[in-house]
């Protein structure tokens, strides 16, 4: 594992907000709390959340990453959709109530796992704006809207052998590529394939293994930060 740390509260403005950093990948993730619901999900009893991804300029080697306007690129598309999936898993919609979550996951710098990070990072943001909404309805914590803790992490092969949170240079020559996202102990979503080989049902057991210590490791990180103070100001 690369180092994983959780910077809380990086902006002032939104609900809650959170710089993951994995190694040299570096996520700014924000929580934007919203008293409204989409017009499909009016009267349901049910909040929502939707999440956001983008890569800004300056992310990337190889020259400028141009900003996403109206034309979005198909993996933003792919790794936003990924996101708000795995964050709707650790949320209780019930409890929630007629109330809106944006998750905006922005990479800063990349260096491989951009995705995790995001999925690690927006929970972190998520708990604390959840944490100012049970402030404002008088419950107890935001734990009355969360079903878990919720991380993820990237795992590969790497000539021959099995590689945990990738960073980019492990990622462009891995001959398998997985990511893990598990709540608590329960798995979330996997996305695992075999870029450039094949692998077995031993090795994906061996991927899983290892998904599931990284998962723990930054699971640790992330209650280490959500249990420090908040900075002085925030």
């Amino acid at each position: 594992m690369r180092p994983v740390s959780f910077q809380r509260a990086y902006v002032c403005h939104p609900a809650g907000s959170c710089l993951v950093s994995f190694g040299m990948t570096k996520v700014l993730c924000t929580a934007t709390l919203e008293l409204s619901l989409p017009p499909w999900r009016r009267d349901s009893g049910l909040g929502w959340l939707s999440a956001e991804y983008a890569m800004l300029p300056g992310s990337t080697g190889g020259g400028r990453k141009r900003r996403e306007h109206s034309k979005r690129d198909g993996r933003s598309i792919e790794i936003q959709r990924l996101i708000g999936r795995c964050l709707r898993a650790a949320v209780d919609f019930e409890a929630l109530g007629a109330v809106s979550l944006t998750i905006d996951c922005d990479v800063i710098q990349a260096d491989g796992g951009t995705r995790t990070a995001a999925i690690s990072g927006g929970y972190v943001a998520l708990v604390d704006a959840l944490t100012v909404l049970a402030e404002r309805q008088g419950k107890a914590g935001p734990e009355v809207y969360l079903k878990g803790q919720l991380a993820a992490v990237s795992v590969g092969i790497v000539k021959g052998e099995v590689v945990c949170d990738l960073d980019y240079a492990h990622d462009s020559t891995a001959d398998v590529d997985m990511n893990v996202v598990a709540l608590g102990d329960q798995l979330v979503e996997v996305q695992g394939t075999g870029e450039g080989g094949t692998f077995d049902r031993a090795q994906l057991e061996q991927l899983l293994d290892s998904a599931q210590e990284g998962i723990q490791q930054i699971q640790a990180a992330q209650r280490a930060a959500l249990e420090a103070p908040l900075p002085e100001g925030a």
